[in-house]
């Protein structure tokens, strides 16, 4: 078996959903067992961003929000979206929207897949450094809590089953590495 071979075929595929932010595609296909059937992808138009803003005593600011696909209140890194532009210059933006904070230093430290079975989302994850407290811009859609942490009490948070977004969990648990490793600008 050729791992890098795609072994689905598409028969058709018709778009069953679209809007600003997302486009959802239907898929005739033949599976890799040879069965038909369908499958649906979830394109984002946007990349997805997330900032681990850590200042020099190691705190870090967590963003509240009520998100209302989970009907649930969720404790989050600073995250956004960047359409069609350079993946910092959407981390800064987002970063000074939801917390009004600045950073002199950027550090990219993962890109990953968000939910690869049925949707394409990419995301680049960054740790901000230098910070400076501006104002906060957030979008007219997001009512949000700002919350600045000890880093470790996030890290316990996220070890606890505590904060479940995976754009959270996976850059508090990189950061962690990176610093035990000594490794974060």
């Amino acid at each position: 078996m050729n791992e890098f071979k795609n072994p689905w075929k598409i028969a058709g595929a018709k778009d069953i959903y679209d809007n600003p932010w997302i486009n959802l595609t239907e898929y005739q296909v033949i599976n890799p067992a040879g069965g038909k059937g369908i499958y649906g992808k979830v394109h984002f138009k946007n990349l997805a961003i997330g900032i681990v803003p850590l200042d020099d005593e190691l705190n870090t600011y967590l963003v509240g929000q009520y998100r209302f696909t989970i009907d649930e209140y969720s404790w989050e890194i600073p995250e956004g979206g960047g359409l069609n532009e350079d993946p910092l210059i959407a981390a800064q933006r987002e970063l000074l929207e939801e917390t009004g904070l600045k950073a002199e230093r950027w550090q990219k430290i993962r890109e990953m897949y968000l939910s690869n079975s049925v949707t394409d989302e990419l995301c680049t994850i960054f740790i901000a450094k230098g910070l400076s407290q501006h104002s906060p811009m957030p979008d007219e859609t997001e009512q949000l809590t700002i919350k600045k942490i000890p880093f470790n009490e996030v890290y316990n948070r996220v070890m606890e089953g505590k904060i479940k977004d995976a754009i959270t969990v996976a850059a508090i648990l990189q950061t962690k590495i990176l610093l035990m490793a000594n490794q974060v600008i």
